[in-house]
Formats: structure tokens, C-alpha cells, sequence
């Protein structure tokens, strides 16, 4: 930067660069200077006009009463008017018939599944995941292995009702040591590879078939003879992963495990620390307008892919 201001009179800062480039000092354009001056009177505006400048507990509400709440109330309820005029018809249908009439219905069934998704995002999605996968110990519900019955009316009685797995602790309040809970555990999975008549897993079948009384629910082949939410043993599709301290753990210790301690086991009133935890809440008392609803999400179950 030059020490020396050649163009004294010029009107620059003094600051100069490689001999002839310097720093001009000229007022803004007018019409700059009118715009800058001008924000200060919107920002005074603004302020009085809408709802912006805090108070302790709690703003101004601006002399045109407006806020994005009343605005969105406004909007959602143009949209929810304009929605009700032009489904009515559907939305009716959905009301007075039978869920299983719904489903034989291919422009209502597809309806309901186009209303459903976000019902199911907000209901459903945490357990059973986005497309139904299920979660980490949660049932999946797109495919063909139902606890409690896929048919179109035993998903809508699941919905309404709620589910309550129950399987007995064999172990810490059974009548199984851990030998033997070893062994019939063992031949469950054994089963789920079709295995089970192998003679290293005899052990493992009589305790199934006597002792252990694990016939009773799971059936004389594994396979359970009724939906009544005993797993299928034969099919390798497991209700939990691993165990609570280790989702990691292995098939055979995650069958332990769940002998052991059962599911849903109580002592003295209280859920056992240990015990697998499967509860499915009524829905009848937490979706709006249940009625429609249930139904509308039985449909949307039923068409993910394990519906029978």
C-alpha cells in the first residue's frame, strides 16, 4: 500500500494498492439509502402487526390477529371439508360394512389402503416396523406366520382387543432343570430344521411330549394345531432374537432364555425382570374414531403380505 496519495482531491480513503487501485469514499446511491432507512419502518410494522415481540409470560398479539395455528386450523379444515364431501361415499361403506366385505371390494379395499399409511406410521410403525419386517422382537407381519390368526377378521379382533403372549417359565419357577431345558431347546430348533426325529434329540422330544408339556401349545409336531399364540417351531421364524442383555445371542440360547423365564411370567404381581415382555395394546380406546379406523388398518395389515 502506497504511503503517498497521488489523487488527493479525489475523494479516496488514502488506501492504495499496486500504484493506481484505491478505495473510493462515495455515499450510497439514494435510492439504496431510501430501501435501508425503509427496512427500519417494516421491521417497526412487522412488529405491531403480527404477533413477534415477547412478553414474560407470554407475546403481543399483533393487530391483525393472525397465527400460523389459526392459519394451518383454517387450511386443514378447507382440506378436511373438501375430503368429507368427496369420499363420503367411501368413508360410509368403510362405517356399515363388514371388514371382510371391505376386502372383496377392489375400489374400497384399495381406499382403505391408501388412507391407512398414515395411521399405521403413527400406530404401528414402532413394533412392526415401516413395511411390517417388525422390529427387533417384535412380530412381522408381512409374511405368513401369524401368532393369533392372519385371517381379515382375526387381524381386526387382534386390533380391537389387543394381544397378550403367555408361554409359562420352565425353568426359574418350572419343573425343568437347566439340563433338560437345554435339550428341549435343542430339539425345537431342530424341528425348525427338520431334524427332530434324529436320535440325538430324543431327549430333547420326550421332555417336548411329557414333561416339559410344551406339546400342549406348540403342538404334537411343533406346528401349533390353532392359532392361539404359540409359535410355529417348524418354520425357523423366530418372535424374539437373542436375549435381553445380548441381542447377538444365538438362536439356542435365545430358546433357553425364553424356556427359562417365559413370557409375560409374573411373581407376586410383577412382571419377572427377566421374562420375555409380548403385548399388543387395544386399539378401540386409541384411535380416533375406532369404528372406521380398525378397519381401515385390518385392510392395510391384510394386504402387507401375510394375510390369510
Amino acid at each position: 500500500m502506497a504511503q503517498h496519495n497521488p489523487w488527493p482531491d479525489e475523494g479516496n480513503t488514502g488506501h492504495i494498492w499496486d500504484e493506481d487501485i484505491r478505495e473510493l469514499d462515495n455515499p450510497p446511491p439514494l435510492w439504496w439509502m431510501l430501501a435501508f432507512y425503509a427496512g427500519f419502518i417494516m421491521i417497526i410494522f412487522y412488529a405491531l402487526y403480527y404477533p413477534s415481540i415477547p412478553l414474560a409470560d407470554d407475546h403481543t398479539k399483533g393487530l391483525a390477529g393472525w397465527t400460523q395455528i389459526v392459519e394451518y386450523k383454517d387450511d386443514f379444515k378447507v382440506l378436511n371439508d373438501w375430503r368429507e364431501r368427496t369420499f363420503a361415499a367411501e368413508e360410509e361403506k368403510l362405517r356399515t360394512m363388514d371388514v371382510a366385505d371391505i376386502l372383496k371390494d377392489d375400489n374400497l379395499r384399495a381406499y382403505a389402503v391408501n388412507t391407512s399409511k398414515v395411521l399405521f406410521g403413527d400406530y404401528c410403525m414402532a413394533c412392526h416396523g415401516a413395511g411390517g419386517q417388525g422390529n427387533p422382537n417384535f412380530p412381522v407381519i408381512a409374511n405368513d406366520d401369524w401368532l393369533w390368526g392372519g385371517s381379515i377378521k382375526q387381524i381386526e379382533a387382534s386390533l380391537i382387543n389387543g394381544r397378550l403372549g403367555n408361554m409359562p417359565a420352565r425353568g426359574m419357577m418350572g419343573n425343568l432343570s437347566d439340563e433338560e431345558i437345554r435339550q428341549v431347546a435343542e430339539y425345537s430348533l431342530a424341528l425348525g430344521a427338520g431334524e427332530g426325529d434324529q436320535a440325538q434329540y430324543a431327549a430333547g422330544k420326550a421332555i417336548y411330549s411329557g414333561k416339559g408339556m410344551c406339546m400342549a401349545c406348540h403342538g404334537p409336531q411343533g406346528k401349533p394345531l390353532a392359532p392361539t399364540g404359540a409359535t410355529n417351531l417348524t418354520d425357523q421364524i423366530y418372535r424374539f432374537q437373542g436375549t435381553p442383555s445380548n441381542l447377538q445371542a444365538s438362536a439356542l440360547e435365545a430358546y433357553i432364555h425364553t424356556i427359562t423365564y417365559g413370557v409375560n411370567v409374573k411373581k407376586d404381581g410383577q412382571f419377572l425382570a427377566e421374562t420375555r415382555r409380548a403385548e399388543m395394546p387395544a386399539f378401540k380406546e386409541r384411535l380416533p374414531d375406532a369404528d372406521v379406523n380398525i378397519k381401515r388398518l385390518a385392510v392395510y395389515v391384510h394386504q402387507l403380505g401375510g394375510g390369510q
